[in-house]
């Protein structure tokens, strides 16, 4: 009983502690320029057009040209956020006015990105396809909450004193612009499964930027739109209704598919990692269809028994996957063997296995020329110590150096050592012999050296 009021007394504590760090209306900019702001951003004529163009142009190149910097720059300048939030407020305000604009800017920016984008397509040399392309072409539940999250910060931003940057970062974040050059390759190409994945992503990412925005609008009260008429505003919050009903539905379709879809995709590659994992076999290729209920799988090494298999078969059933189809190639049968999946693998392989030895070398290689350097230094002094030979101990005839190892009998103790053979015409004393040995080894920089004479 005490604690139950202990815990109670705690709850206006907790409650002011989230009132004060996490009222959003705490740094709430005045709301009519917040409102004005996003209605200057929905238009979509002269300059903003002209914009828009220039950084579909931008972006289609570096889609083309495969450059990440390229499309992150087009994405900063893009307006094309505009209406797209202007949608948002409308809905938020009960302002059909500002509905229709937005939808009509929308559909405006929306046909311009593409014409523009399939122009440049049809007329670039380069039509490969790359893998920046590739992955606008199918949304995933990832892109979903990406936009969800980003048009809640974009509304909050906007709507707060301190705007800071994070407009341009929402823009990077949900990518409206790579699904449209993508779409217009689609169309460029004659590709319409490119097309259609494209646009489908780009469909989703705005509808959900714009229901974020509306969630933002009502979670900080924005003031709705009062009419005097009061049969007016039935009529037009029942058009409101049909539109945000007649758009939402799908996008809800479509995420629920979008959502089956990636749990199948991650169930199917657990499957995977954990059952089709065998001693000296590989799994050098996966393709995964939801559509069809099937993982078909590529294995290379070791042939795996039939029973193996069938025994994976039997255990999709704990995966989620008991209607899944499972296909396993292996062996060398040309009928069988997915040819292009194996030939990129190898490649793969062929070419980190490759660039293994070469680094491997290539440190070899600088341990040999250090060692070379040594023996090639020896040369040089032999060549320059002549002429001081001469001047210090004109008895000698010659002189031969090497470096060599020594090696204990009685221990496993190893020295490197410095050899010096020197032949006089009339032999020097012993303490002459030191002498000489003491030049040599601080002329020659040895550790150790051992002089013989003749």
């Amino acid at each position: 009983m005490s604690d139950l009021k202990n815990n109670l007394k705690n709850v206006p504590y907790v409650k002011q502690f989230f009132s004060e760090y996490l009222d959003l209306r705490k740094n709430k900019d005045n709301e009519a320029l917040t409102v004005e702001s996003i209605r200057n951003g929905v238009e979509f004529k002269g300059t903003n057009l002209w914009i828009l163009i220039f950084a579909i142009f931008i972006a289609s190149l570096g889609l083309n040209v495969n450059s990440t910097a390229v499309i992150i720059g087009a994405m900063l300048i893009s307006p094309l956020m505009g209406p797209i939030m202007g949608v948002g407020l409308s809905i938020g305000q009960n302002d059909f006015e500002l509905l229709k604009r937005s939808l009509k800017s929308y559909l405006v920016a929306t046909i311009f990105s593409v014409i523009t984008a399939t122009l440049y397509f049809s007329l670039t040399p380069l039509d490969e396809v790359q893998s920046e392309l590739l992955a606008r072409t199918s949304p995933t539940i990832y892109d979903v909450l990406i936009a969800l999250c980003g048009g809640l910060a974009g509304i909050i931003a906007l709507s707060t004193k301190e705007k800071g940057n994070v407009i341009p970062g929402v823009a990077i974040a949900t990518a409206l612009m790579p699904p449209l050059c993508t779409a217009g390759f689609g169309l460029a190409t004659g590709n319409l499964i490119y097309f259609l994945g494209a646009f489908y992503l780009y469909f989703i990412n705005s509808v959900f930027i714009s229901l974020a925005t509306f969630i933002g609008v009502r979670v900080m009260h924005f003031q709705r739109k009062e009419f005097v008429d009061k049969e007016r505003e039935k009529l037009v919050k029942k058009y409101i209704i049909f539109v945000t009903l007649a758009t939402m539905c799908p996008a809800i379709y479509l995420t629920y598919g979008i959502v089956k879809t990636t749990i199948y995709e991650a169930s199917a590659n657990k499957f995977i990692n954990e059952e089709l994992s065998f001693d000296n076999t590989q799994v050098i290729d996966r393709k995964i269809s939801f559509e069809k209920k099937e993982i078909r799988v590529v294995l290379i090494g070791n042939e795996v028994p039939e029973r193996d298999i069938a025994v994976a078969r039997d255990n999709l059933k704990h995966f989620n996957l008991a209607e899944t189809k499972l296909v396993v190639l292996q062996g060398m049968n040309s009928d069988a063997m997915d040819i292009g999946s194996i030939k990129a693998q190898v490649m793969e392989d062929f070419y980190k296995n490759s660039e293994k030895r070469l680094v491997e070398q290539q440190e070899r290689i600088k341990a040999l020329e250090e060692e070379l350097k040594v023996y090639a230094a020896y040369n040089t002094v032999d060549k320059k110590i002549i002429a001081e030979l001469k001047v210090l101990y004109p008895a000698a005839q010659s002189i031969a150096m090497a470096k060599t190892v020594e090696q204990q009998v009685d221990s496993a103790k190893s020295d490197t050592l410095t050899v010096v053979l020197m032949k006089f015409g009339k032999k020097p004393a012993e303490k002459e012999q030191e002498k000489i040995s003491e030049w040599l080894k601080a002329r020659v920089g040895a550790k150790k050296l051992k002089l013989v004479v003749e």
